[in-house]
């Protein structure tokens, strides 16, 4: 059976915040681009960014780009890539006052420049012990602001979007440049061809494949599935960034920017405990700084409530007017999800997954690169990554916050870009297909309609989810990651038993929840082995036998294969664009 062919200039495959600025650059070089998105668009995860989008503005304290460099570098623990770190932070400003021109509803001081609040590891002077208040925040809704924002201009700039579609796979021609996916229309259950001169996800983290996540159930890793199956190396993956702060019961999202309004973390002894882990950044420490001393805290028994299992984030007394201008989407989770009214009572919180700082490797153009031929980043013709699914390494061992949010708009912007120049070189016929170009999601589809039996869908994603959290999480002991490894093979060999009831094709979410299955499969597994195997503590990935960061044998990046399951790594990139390497040093804030 031969698929219908759909062929298109470019494709964008997600429509959050990196897939609408990409899409934008596209249509705006009058380019035919189509944007696949499981959702609506305005529903995408971006959505869900509450605390703000990282520039140096410098509109309420002194600031610059190499201020923000040195924070996102230090952030990193020096894992990050120094050239992608300068060009994200030297055009930080000029997006965001971009996404201002486009209508994108920022708060305002006074004088009428866009409001600027402190985040957890923004500094002045290069470290210093003042905070710099550098997040452009749009109260506590700002990934929510700037996604209808970017919708918005699409729609303008006719930008096609095929909405309720689930990509499949990569279709790779016989040099190996990438041509295209096969996807799924969720509607009528029918697969298609969408060929493309290039192809750039943008389809987000994985961050479901932990059981306490503040991510949406749509972010199963989409990207770093079909790049994984397709023989690209997933980078970094041991990396996952668990947030401070997530609704205790529930995992949902306290932005950051609730510390960063002067709100702060007590244990149950009324306690203001990050003063002894931070003393000078204290409660605005680095995520991953936070969540282990908010960890330690309980495991030591000054955890709150009958379980000692949570702790107190207090924020009353910022007072009605601050919470209901500043933070009140804050407000309305805490009611719903905790039972807690904010402006009377604290809210009870725990570290929750949150950030995936690694993914599939690129350049800070947006071009998908691995090792070929003897070159450690060969770019791979007609592939580009964006956003959280993909590694460009500004983020390296642990994310800054609202670093992801201009990381978007960014890698987006840079992305479209470069995809324009690439396609306008590029002959004006698309090349011919092979035979067996969708051969692999045919068979994915062909297995899943063909079962009766074998493992349940639901059953093994619960298990791959407590597997990871249970082996994987903020502190990780050598004998857990062994077993993790062990356990999560025996779940990928029940994975490719799974089976479904319902072979309807009509909107069967069974079906698409089986396809999501083996995406998070190649996540989860690229990150257990990815952590087993790095033998030192570095931003995310916190050892008990290797307690410290080791430079001299660690400073690299992983590159996991599905093949084999096996790892390389790669050097960082210690040489930024234009000025001087920061050189490594201890971490302290």
């Amino acid at each position: 059976m031969t698929l219908p062919v759909r062929r298109f200039d470019a494709l964008v495959v997600g429509a959050g915040g990196s897939g609408l600025r990409a899409s934008l650059e596209l249509a705006r070089a009058d380019l035919r681009v189509a944007v696949l998105s499981k959702v609506f668009p305005t529903r995408s995860h971006t959505v869900a960014a509450q605390g703000g989008i990282a520039a140096p503005l410098a509109n309420s304290t002194e600031d610059n780009w190499h201020w923000h460099m040195y924070d996102t570098v230090k952030g990193s623990d020096y894992l990050g890539d120094q050239d992608a770190i300068e060009y994200m932070c030297r055009r930080a400003n000029e997006v965001v006052i971009e996404l201002e021109h486009m209508g994108m509803p920022f708060d305002r001081l006074e004088n009428g420049k866009i409001y600027q609040r402190p985040f957890g590891g923004h500094t002045q002077d290069y470290g210093s012990s003042k905070m710099a208040m550098r997040s452009c925040a749009a109260a506590d809704r700002t990934g929510h602001a700037m996604l209808h924002t970017l919708y918005q201009q699409n729609i303008k700039a006719n930008t096609q979007f095929f909405i309720e579609w689930m990509a499949l796979d990569l279709i790779r021609g016989a040099d190996g440049t990438v041509l295209g996916v096969v996807a799924l229309e969720m509607e009528t259950g029918e697969a298609v061809i969408f060929q493309a001169k290039a192809t750039l996800f943008a389809t987000g983290g994985a961050g479901r494949i932990y059981a306490a996540s503040t991510n949406a159930f749509i972010n199963t890793g989409d990207g770093l599935g079909m790049a994984a199956r397709a023989g690209v190396p997933l980078e970094d993956m041991e990396f996952f960034q668990f947030h401070p702060t997530g609704v205790y019961g529930a995992g949902v999202l306290i932005t950051e920017g609730v510390r960063g309004e002067g709100g702060y973390l007590l244990n149950k002894d009324g306690e203001r405990f990050m003063e002894r882990y931070a003393p000078n950044a204290k409660d605005l420490a680095s995520r991953d700084v936070v969540s282990r001393a908010m960890t330690t805290e309980m495991k030591e028994g000054r955890g709150c409530g009958k379980d000692g299992d949570h702790l107190l984030l207090k924020l009353d007394h910022l007072g009605p007017e601050v919470i209901n201008q500043r933070l009140p989407g804050i407000r309305e989770i805490a009611i719903k999800f905790a039972n807690v009214d904010p402006v009377r009572d604290p809210v009870p919180v725990v570290p929750t997954v949150h950030y995936q700082m690694g993914g599939i490797p690129t350049n800070y153009l947006g071009q998908v690169v691995a090792p070929m031929n003897g070159n450690p980043e060969a770019v791979l013709a007609g592939f580009y990554a964006v956003g959280e699914c993909a590694c460009v390494s500004v983020h390296g061992a642990n994310r800054l916050g609202t670093n992801s949010l201009l990381d978007l708009v960014v890698f987006g912007k840079a992305a479209g870009e470069q995809m324009a120049r690439d396609i306008r070189a590029l002959p004006e016929a698309h090349p011919d297909l092979t035979a067996e170009a969708a051969d692999r999601p045919r068979a994915r589809l062909a297995r899943l309609d063909a079962t009766t039996s074998g493992e349940s869908v639901h059953v093994v994603g619960a298990d791959l989810r407590k597997t990871m959290q249970a082996h994987c999480g903020v502190f990780r002991f050598p004998d857990d990651l062994a077993q993790g490894v062990s356990r999560m093979k025996e779940v990928a060999a029940r994975a490719a038993r799974s089976f479904i009831g319902d072979h309807s094709k009509v909107f069967n979410t069974a079906r698409i929840e089986a396809l999501e299955l083996d995406n998070l499969v190649e996540a989860a597994m690229s990150t257990m082995v990815s952590a087993e195997a790095r033998k030192e503590s570095r931003g995310a990935q916190s050892r008990s036998d290797y307690p410290e960061r080791d430079d001299r044998n660690w400073m690299k990046h992983t590159l996991w294969y599905k093949e084999g399951n096996r790892l390389e790594y790669k050097p960082v990139h210690a040489k930024p664009l234009s000025v001087e390497t920061f050189e490594p040093k201890a971490r302290n804030y």
